[in-house]
């Protein structure tokens, strides 16, 4: 799949759905474009639990439809549709077992 532009003046929208919809495997995500130094995201849950990572940089998830079960820092979360969490740079996070859905990344690059 393509990336698709994010631009000021981009007329088009972005399915979002159908976007996650027609990735080939769920927890691969895609890179929809790039807004500044941000790089927005969309992926497909399934359900599986993935094992604990962290990132240099912050992420914000954005659930669109389902619910994102993490464990973030050791402590359970649960993102619900329309909800919106900020992980931390370097923090341990760790999806739980069923966590279905759509979700909207944005990766922010700290300044330095």
């Amino acid at each position: 799949m393509k990336p698709i532009s994010v631009s000021p003046t981009a007329v088009n929208p972005i399915d979002l759905s159908a976007a996650a919809s027609a990735l080939p495997a769920p927890w691969a995500s895609h890179l929809l474009g790039q807004v500044g130094t941000a790089a927005v995201k969309v992926l497909r849950m399934d359900g599986r639990p993935l094992p604990v990572e962290s990132h240099v940089d912050p992420e914000v998830l954005l659930v669109l439809d389902g619910r994102l079960e993490l464990l973030l820092d050791g402590a359970e979360v649960t993102v619900g549709p329309g909800e919106l969490l900020r992980i931390p740079a370097r923090a341990a996070h760790a999806v739980r077992p069923g966590s279905r859905g759509t979700l909207l990344i944005v990766e922010v690059p700290e300044e330095g």
